[in-house]
């Protein structure tokens, strides 16, 4: 109770004494809160967009072979104001490279390196624009020893499309209107027909494995690896008994390996030592392998075991990546970054015997191997309909627009009568005889 008192003393001496204690309200003029500041926000005095031409980016082979990928497109500046000056119009694209594991953590150079591919300078000197729309047709060549785009734990890779406009009015220059866009450069290398065939001899067993597998494969769709064991079964003529390996579990597994060099910026290149310092390619080297898609299987094959010489396993493996698996399809790029892949079959079998005579006695032996075998495997994107750039039908003449110019009635009637006043006017028959001539 005593403090409430003297709270309300408090109240009613500010009362009386209002008159010599007055509140000052600060106000910023300019500053909003709430929606009144996206209100207040003046539109821009112009927009930018883009309208590719250009099929897909594809490049079709190796970096070696590939004649690269065609780029064009139109780049459209509409303007909101009649007689709007613009200062200066630059298109741009980029190849970034962003490590994702730095030669230097927190280094904003280390983690990104930018090079410009094309630079298109489209208004070079103030210009004044009508209202409208107002389109720059662009193109470039992407050569074929370009990486495509990726992202992987390692490193990414982006193609980065940016176009600025500057505009000004009265002599000054008002914020510059920007468009940035990604593009998608994909690789898709050729596929052989005839499927590959590898021979693997597990020592010191007679365990033989004979594979045929497709050696490229491409993210979307499933494959097929046929395999065979052989001399699985052997006969012991001491003890008048047969050894059998029999299959208890496979795995397949798709790997994916990423190599890359992470390079120094020039402020942490003296980390590197003196050796480093003689290399072309100045960086520590980083490495990752992730798994795209496996599975296991404990049923699915042939197994046949009627004698010492005729017993085989014999099955089909239907493999693909998994679903919404993160991938990067193969790739070699000049600045050490690489990307493998390779299918990984790991089989299971344990050591079984039986008399000749009773072939159904079966007794374990406890005795188990892990057969472990590696096929290289090209990941790589559909080719599609699509055909390189160079290799395209040239475009017919009448395809070809605009058409040439239609002459006009009266210049094919200004041509006969010039045309007339030349010949000589001739009599009769002489005359009817020249015309059939001609």
């Amino acid at each position: 109770m005593a403090d409430s008192r003297t709270s309300s003393s408090s109240l009613d001496f500010h009362r009386e004494h209002g008159s010599h204690h007055t509140h000052h309200w600060i106000s910023f003029p300019g500053m909003h809160f709430g929606r009144s500041s996206k209100e207040t926000n003046t539109s821009a005095p112009a927009t930018l967009d883009w309208q590719l031409e250009s099929p897909p980016l594809v490049m079709y082979g190796d970096p070696q072979t590939s004649s690269g990928a065609l780029l064009s497109g139109q780049l459209f500046l509409d303007i909101k104001e009649e007689g709007l000056e613009i200062e200066t119009l630059v298109a741009t694209l980029n190849i970034r490279v962003t490590q994702k594991r730095p030669f230097a953590n927190h280094c904003a150079d280390c983690a990104n390196q930018r090079t410009e591919l094309k630079r298109w300078e489209l208004i070079q000197h103030p210009l004044v624009m009508a209202k409208g729309e107002h389109s720059f047709p662009f193109s470039v060549l992407l050569e074929g020893h370009l990486p495509s785009s990726m992202d992987s734990p390692l490193v990414s890779i982006s193609y980065e499309f940016k176009a600025e406009a500057i505009p000004r009015v009265n002599s000054c220059s008002l914020p510059p209107i920007l468009l940035e866009k990604t593009l998608d450069v994909r690789r898709s290398l050729p596929t052989s027909e005839t499927p590959h065939h590898s021979v693997r001899v597990f020592p010191p067993t007679n365990i033989k494995a004979s594979a045929h597998y497709p050696h490229v494969i491409h993210p979307i769709g499933s494959y097929t690896l046929s395999l065979r064991l052989d001399g699985i079964a052997k006969l012991n003529a001491k003890v008048n008994t047969v050894e059998y390996w029999k299959l208890k579990k496979l795995t397949w597994k798709l790997e994916e390996t990423t190599k890359t060099i992470a390079p120094a910026c020039e402020r942490h290149s003296p980390k590197l030592g003196e050796a480093a310092e003689q290399q072309s390619k100045k960086g520590v080297v980083r490495s990752e392998t992730r798994i795209i898609g496996e599975k296991t299987l404990f049923s699915g094959w042939k197994s046949n075991y009627t004698s010492a010489t005729d017993s085989v396993v014999e099955l089909e493996l239907d493999y693909s990546l998994a679903k919404n698996a993160k991938y990067a399809c193969d790739s070699k790029s000049r600045d050490g970054t690489e990307v493998t892949h390779q299918l990984i079959v790991e089989m299971v079998v344990s050591q079984e015997w039986a008399p000749v005579n009773k072939p159904s006695l079966v007794t374990h032996t406890g005795v188990g191997r892990i057969l472990r075998m590696h096929f290289g495997t090209i990941l790589t994107e559909r080719a599609g309909i699509g055909i390189s750039w160079d290799n395209e039908a040239p475009p017919i003449y009448q395809d070809v627009p605009p058409s040439p110019p239609a002459y006009s009635e009266e210049a094919n009637l200004s041509a006969e009568n010039s045309i007339a006043d030349l010949i000589e006017p001739l009599d009769g028959a002489q005359a009817q005889g020249d015309i059939s001539r001609i």
